[in-house]
């Protein structure tokens, strides 16, 4: 009996085990992930200063990309606003 315990343990091991890598190597296994994780992020120039940013970490105007909030208020240094 005690035999027989052990080999159920050891096959539910390998079994965890297998399930395991075959999650990794698909990616982690979530169902319901970002496709879009995988994929670069833009880096913009600031319409102010002329600095390249991550375009997650800039801010959006109507004349254009800025780097922060501040350089924003600032306006266009190009176009001289």
């Amino acid at each position: 009996m005690r035999n027989l315990l052990i080999f159920l343990l050891v096959l539910g091991g390998i079994w965890w085990v297998r399930r395991a890598l075959k999650r990794v190597q698909r990616g982690g296994g979530r169902a319901g992930r970002d496709p879009r994780l995988n994929e670069p992020e833009r880096v913009l120039a600031c319409a102010h200063c002329g600095v390249h940013v991550p375009e997650s970490e800039g801010v959006w105007d109507d004349s254009g990309f800025y780097c922060c909030e501040g350089h924003r208020r600032l306006g266009n240094a190009r176009r001289g606003d």
